[in-house]
């Protein structure tokens, strides 16, 4: 897709080869972590709560029955673990500045099986192994020396040996029922497309939206 070209020109298919085109783009030229996106989670109660994290994998092969999904790593006993746990509905977005695009992604979320979150945990610098065995993420902590002692603790625990992953390190996979493609146009004119998923069998259905 070129910068000058219309959502309105691409033939109405998948979502899923529009993301692709788009984070190929993205991973060509923006400068900075484009694997960054927002996750908005929420309690059961409807409060809701936003942070950035990291994708690490995606396709329409992940996901419920295979129907596709966007897969992030995470400690389930943070904030945003608890709030996937008592209400597994979330959204994402990609913002890609340099490129004046952006994509929102709304869905479920399933927790990826342990031999997944295992591999991807050992995929990982062996520091940032530690630093999850370490943290109690979004808990209080009196003072960052006791995170760096605990730290120091964990390596000293596995010392010559392999990081043991934390039960509560794991994965999410959110499937997606809806897509939104932003475009960046002069004079706020901007171009938007959104799919969502058939409920009457596979496939999306798709429109454009007023800016």
């Amino acid at each position: 897709m070129t910068d000058d070209q219309s959502l309105s020109q691409i033939p109405s298919a998948d979502p899923f080869a529009l993301f692709d085109e788009w984070y190929a783009e993205a991973r060509l030229r923006e400068p900075n972590d484009s694997n960054a996106m927002a996750l908005a989670t929420a309690t059961p109660g409807g409060a809701p709560s936003v942070r950035m994290v990291l994708l690490k994998g995606h396709g329409p092969d992940l996901g419920t029955g295979g129907g596709g999904g966007f897969t992030f790593y995470t400690n389930a006993h943070s904030r945003k673990g608890q709030e996937i746990r008592a209400n597994a509905e979330a959204a994402l977005l990609f913002h890609w500045k340099s490129l004046r695009r952006q994509i929102r992604i709304e869905g479920g979320l399933r927790e990826v099986a342990p031999e997944v979150a295992d591999a991807y945990f050992h995929s990982r610098s062996r520091d940032s192994q530690l630093g999850a065995v370490a943290s109690d993420q979004s808990r209080p902590l009196d003072s960052r020396t006791i995170f760096l002692e605990r730290y120091e603790a964990a390596r000293a625990r596995f010392a010559g040996g392999e990081v043991e992953r934390p039960a509560h390190w794991t994965g999410f996979t959110l499937c997606p029922r809806a897509f939104e493609f932003w475009l960046d146009r002069p004079n706020r004119l901007h171009d938007r497309r959104r799919f969502e998923r058939r409920t009457d069998g596979p496939g999306w259905t798709d429109m454009l939206l007023y800016p």
